[in-house]
């Protein structure tokens, strides 16, 4: 490991901890010391610290996070860039809980650390003339949706008293950040936020930024373990399964699990339906033999997130199964996942699940920025009061608010392409009850859907929520009957105001 201390644009030492010795090399700027030594060590892990933090650096934390290669880690009081980024970025990856270790582009010039082969592979696309921060952020930022895996993470500093803030991105540099990394409607998105919501008319930083050469990087970052950590055989697993009139796929989805190279202890179905005078239909749960134990909830009560919720209540064992009942899967799909995440500390694992036939358009294991509710393994001792959010019920956004409350535990969601479930997409699917919400006999309906508002309320920045009423606003204008674009505009924003009132609602009422 080799700690590249600096003052902001300047080295001032290079030390190896393995030797304990400075090495002596002719320093520059951060960023070209590290392509240097990455280039001599590339065996070694990388790090680099402000000169005020080098006495604080937890250099025991660094050395147990590097579990994998392709891993860039770093922390700082502040984030780089401005809020205002959020305009642009709609992902779970702004919203950082700076107490735990968190998945995020955002990375700090304060502390960090990345493996050395992992940053060579960036050297042909960044411009060393940008600034420490800037670089690394692009790293991060290009890195991350093609493999490699990065995170905010606290434990890095023993202390967190003594830091300060450091310098902060410009609105030029926000513009051209954009520019280089989001296609170009972009550049025009942030430039018309800044107007509406800042009031400020930016046309240089635009102009610049519109006509900057979007960066593509092709390389693609392989899951690269340094140690694989013993498979713990005594690993359990238990599936639930909240179904509503789908006896005969869920039927299959139990013969699927009945010939798993690794059992399930407990396959925990919640049967819903609302007729309070109906029965069950799920006779083969007692007429078939299982080798496993079924537990079976009959309730007149629809709603995934409720019947989900007194699934978990029910679980023994270490993981947990999150299952849809109309998939199917292969016989070795639960050990391939307990298998990968055993391996490589990995708490919550989402499989691909795609039609048959249709193309999977993330090839690579990454950090996801949603949660697949009817696709994914957890470890259940890392759900300490997490739960469906029953303001979301009967709505839309309770996978990705499962998802943020697992990151804000300090679990990172990981997707996995190669580990592949067939999802039927029955044709009984959808939301089967007859369910109304209350908003639904309102002079003005809100926009969007209350439960989607409550969502991105909880689980985004307040830039990225204005920038997703801009994207909202301009999709939904070509499908609506009100063309005069100024007469849009106001009934837009009152139905927007609505759609907050009854979110606020719906907040107090679950919360």
């Amino acid at each position: 490991m080799i700690i590249i201390a600096h003052n902001n644009n300047e080295v001032s030492s290079v030390f190896d901890i393995r030797t304990q010795n400075a090495i002596i090399i002719d320093y520059g700027k951060p960023i070209q010391t590290l392509l240097c030594l990455a280039k001599k060590y590339p065996d070694q892990i990388l790090v680099w610290c402000h000169d005020s933090y080098k006495d604080i650096i937890d250099i025991e934390v660094i050395k147990s996070a590097f579990y994998i290669k392709n891993l860039m880690i770093s922390y700082g009081y502040q984030n780089y860039f401005p809020d205002e980024i959020g305009y642009v970025e709609d992902s779970p990856f702004l919203k950082v809980n700076k107490k735990v270790k968190f998945p995020t582009w955002l990375m700090s010039s304060a502390v960090g650390a990345i493996y050395a082969s992992q940053l060579i592979k960036f050297e042909g696309v960044i411009d060393q003339r940008d600034s420490l921060d800037y670089i690394l952020n692009s790293i991060a930022k290009l890195g991350m949706p093609n493999g490699l895996f990065c995170y905010s993470d606290p434990s890095l500093l023993k202390r967190k008293s003594e830091l300060k803030p450091l310098e902060k991105a410009s609105y030029k540099e926000l513009f051209k950040f954009v520019g280089q990394h989001y296609k170009k409607v972009w550049s025009f998105i942030l430039f018309l936020d800044f107007a509406v919501y800042r009031r400020k008319i930016l046309v240089a930083e635009f102009a610049k930024s519109y006509f900057k050469k979007r960066i593509i990087v092709e390389t693609c970052n392989e899951f690269e373990p340094l140690k694989l950590d013993i498979i713990n055989t005594k690993t359990t697993i238990d599936v639930i399964i909240p179904t509503i009139g789908r006896k005969i796929y869920l039927y299959d989805v139990l013969v699927d699990l009945s010939k798993q190279s690794i059992l399930p202890q407990n396959v925990i179905i919640v049967e819903q339906n609302e007729n309070s005078g109906s029965i069950s239909e799920l006779d083969y749960i007692e007429t078939d033999k299982w080798p496993f134990n079924i537990i079976h909830k009959f309730i007149h009560r629809t709603g995934a997130c409720n019947a989900r919720n007194l699934a978990l209540e029910d679980v023994t064992s270490n993981y947990v199964f999150l299952a849809d009942d109309d998939i199917r899967l292969t016989k070795n799909i639960i050990r391939d996942g307990l298998v990968f995440m055993d391996q490589n500390k990995i708490s919550a694992l989402t499989f691909s699940c795609l039609r048959e036939n249709e193309t999977n358009k993330y090839p690579n294991i990454v950090q996801w920025a949603t949660f697949g509710s009817g696709c994914s393994i957890i470890d259940y001792s890392k759900l300490n009061n997490v739960k469906f959010n029953m303001a979301l019920e009967h709505g839309f956004g309770e996978d990705m608010d499962f998802g943020m409350q697992i990151r804000n535990q300090g679990i990172d969601v990981v997707y996995h392409p190669d580990i592949k479930l067939v999802h039927l997409k029955a044709p009984i699917g959808g939301f089967r009850s007859t369910f109304k919400h209350p908003w639904l006999l309102d002079a003005i309906q809100p926009k969007p859907s209350p439960t989607v508002m409550l969502h991105r309320i909880r689980n985004t920045t307040y830039c990225q929520l204005l920038g997703y009423k801009t994207m909202l606003k301009i999709k939904y204008y070509r499908v609506q009957h009100i063309k005069n674009p100024f007469k849009y505009s106001k009934v837009f924003n009152k139905q927007w105001k609505q759609s907050e009132f009854w979110a606020n609602k719906l907040n107090e009422l679950y919360n």
